[in-house]
């Protein structure tokens, strides 16, 4: 009998190079996407599922903690495991996650959540535009914001602490950092609201609170991740590329500071 091999956060495979002098066969690392179940389960209700999203294997519970927080399902849970059901094929066996809830959630799943999500946006698989819209807001930062040359240094920062993108270069990554420029936590992922679910969780999973001065993403600063931002009550979130005008929005009426555009030589604020 062969036992199931957990799913690594990269594969290798072979690739012909093709250049304007010549053909090169060489090994290449591809980012692995599989997909992930999240189930939920709280006294007297068996377990359901409420999410399926694509994503890199790896930090699997702190990604379903955070992303039970950022829906605003629960502040806290009570524990996490991959299924063990019998009816799982052994390619399921890591891609499918319970998480136990000591109290039931503040809102019922229902339907809403029981949808597939790509690696892009974790918001598609609302069922309406008020749902989209309906952001459950975590407490409000009141300590200290980045310096805008702290803010202008937090991309490199960042990017200094992304050893999957470097084998790979096909992976997003987020990162929790204080006011003076303290890296507290980063995680990559395939998708952007995964790695910002990680980052979350990783906080949750310590017993630290997941409000801090700055969350630093390395992609644009889509509505869904301004979403989570103000969920877990960051001070200010800090993209490398443009927001759009719902985040811009959302990021006034949450009071949550936003940056665009950073690099080392300039940052847009936009709230």
């Amino acid at each position: 009998m062969s036992l199931t091999r957990r799913p690594g956060p990269s594969v290798r495979t072979r690739v012909p190079e093709l250049t304007e002098a010549r053909e090169v066969t060489r090994e290449d690392r591809l980012a692995t996407e599989e997909p992930l179940e999240i189930r939920l389960v709280w006294p007297g209700v068996p377990a359901r599922r409420v999410w399926v999203t694509m994503r890199t294997p790896g930090h699997d519970f702190e990604l379903a903690a955070g992303w039970v927080l950022h829906e605003g399902l629960a502040t806290e849970v009570h524990g996490i495991a991959y299924c063990t059901d019998d009816d799982l094929s052994p390619e399921q066996e890591f891609n499918v996650v319970t998480v136990t809830l000591s109290a039931p959630p503040t809102h019922d799943p229902g339907h809403r959540h029981a949808g597939s999500g790509s690696s892009a946006c974790g918001v598609c698989g609302k069922d309406s535009v008020s749902e989209a819209l309906a952001v459950p807001t975590g407490t409000r930062w009141v300590g200290p914001l980045p310096e805008p040359a702290v803010v202008r240094r937090l991309p490199d920062l960042l990017r200094a602490q992304q050893p999957l993108f470097d084998r790979t270069g096909g992976v997003h990554a987020a990162g929790l950092v204080t006011a003076t420029g303290e890296v507290l936590v980063v995680r990559e992922d395939v998708g952007r609201h995964n790695a910002v679910d990680k980052v979350t969780g990783s906080r949750m999973m310590t017993g630290a609170s997941p409000s801090e001065a700055c969350l630093v993403v390395s992609g644009r600063a889509g509505f869904e991740l301004v979403q989570k931002a103000v969920t877990a009550g960051v001070g200010c979130l800090v993209a490398v590329g443009a927001p759009t005008s719902l985040s811009v929005e959302l990021a006034r009426t949450g009071g949550l500071a936003l940056f665009g555009f950073t690099s080392e030589r300039r940052c847009v604020r936009y709230c």
